[in-house]
């Protein structure tokens, strides 16, 4: 273990569950309990509790603070003028690469929520401070915030027993509530990064164990590690920063244009993705499946026998039984239907190009 990582509050938690740690963005983090497979298994079919206290959360608060991350995210926030709605936005550069991802919730009047990745957490926080009018509040608040992931179908009916008003509903998906578990006040968020309807539910650091513990309680959650978080990002094809994405990818590459408003006004990065929007993207980041063969980071994706790229992630598909990858591939192999091959341990597999995400029937598809 590095001595110097950090550890969330949930970490002598782990430790009494049997849980194997790895280091992790700079954190002690689980990588499983009973095993990646089962773990990803229960969030498919029933729900995992996920540790993500590692993450940053910071607040923007007070005249202002629309117009200006309006000016430093890509996506549009005037789409969430409601207070308690949420999106997904990136952060980018000026040469338009992706400093980070981020969900940014509009928690109150003249007042937002960034949550960002946890090694990016700085950068997010120099960017939004630099140029900051005057009396805008940007407090990183990482510290002090608890953040804990329930995933799954059965996720919102746990939430309804744990929570202490019998009257309290969820909120609408990518929209954020109030709640009270066990007497401790709660923001609950209608987000997460497993493909299943769930929640992630924000408290105080101090509050984290006793949140933790009340979902621990409820026979159907099982404790999950970053393993099978990362399992099942990945087989509905959400990138994860620092493989699939990051300050050398743009959005537009990355199939992430969604997430870009080109007609909102000015925002950093946007005369650069101006340019790349106009020119096309020479890579395109694409999904494969692999017959025969488990692709990991790194490994070469061949084409007439010629290297053409990389994996950016890539593993078993506990769902599908076989492997899957994130790869940039040249645009013009990037398309459905091309096949390619993967080379790993010497070992050369067939593999076809497809559009995630390759799974395609979650709690979460099915409520939309």
């Amino acid at each position: 273990m590095d001595e110097s990582s950090l550890k969330t509050p949930l970490y002598e938690e782990h430790l009494a569950l049997g849980a194997r740690m790895t280091p992790f963005a700079g954190h002690e983090m689980p990588l499983q309990y009973a095993g990646i497979i089962d773990e990803h298994r229960a969030v498919r079919t029933s729900a995992g509790a996920f540790d993500v206290c590692h993450m940053g959360e910071i607040r923007v608060h007070g005249f202002g603070a629309f117009e200006h991350l309006q000016s430093a995210l890509t996506n549009d926030l005037g789409r969430i003028a409601e207070v308690g709605a949420a999106q997904y936005t990136l952060l980018c550069g000026q040469d338009g690469g992706i400093v980070d991802d981020i969900i940014v919730y509009h928690s109150g009047d003249l007042e937002y929520l960034l949550v960002t990745n946890a090694s990016n957490r700085t950068a997010v926080l120099d960017a939004v401070r630099r140029d900051a009018p005057p009396g805008l509040e940007v407090q990183d608040e990482s510290e002090r915030t608890g953040l804990i992931a329930l995933q799954g179908p059965e996720a919102i009916r746990v939430m309804r027993q744990l929570v202490s008003d019998s009257a309290w509903e969820p909120p609408p998906r990518f929209h954020i509530a109030e709640a009270r578990i066990l007497d401790t006040p709660v923001l609950v968020a209608r987000t997460g990064y497993s493909g299943e309807d769930g929640v992630e539910v924000f408290c105080a650091a101090m509050h984290a164990v006793g949140v933790w513990r009340a979902f621990m309680s409820a026979p159907e959650v099982q404790p999950c590690g970053i393993g099978a978080r990362d399992t099942l990002r990945l087989e509905m094809g959400y990138p994860l920063h620092g493989s699939d994405i990051d300050s050398g990818v743009d959005p537009l590459s990355a199939r992430l244009g969604w997430a870009v408003s080109f007609d909102k006004g000015p925002f950093t990065g946007l005369d650069a993705l101006l340019r790349i929007r106009e020119a096309g993207p020479r890579l395109r980041l694409a999904g494969l499946k692999v017959d025969g063969l488990i692709p990991r980071r790194g490994s070469a994706i061949l084409h007439g026998g010629a290297e053409v790229a990389k994996v950016a992630s890539g593993s078993f598909s506990p769902t599908l039984s076989c492997g899957i990858a994130l790869a940039y591939l040249p645009a013009a192999l990037a398309d459905p239907g091309t096949f390619v091959d993967v080379v790993a341990r010497s070992r050369n597999a067939r593999a076809e190009v497809v559009r995630p995400p390759f799974v395609t029937n979650t709690s979460l598809q099915r409520t939309k």
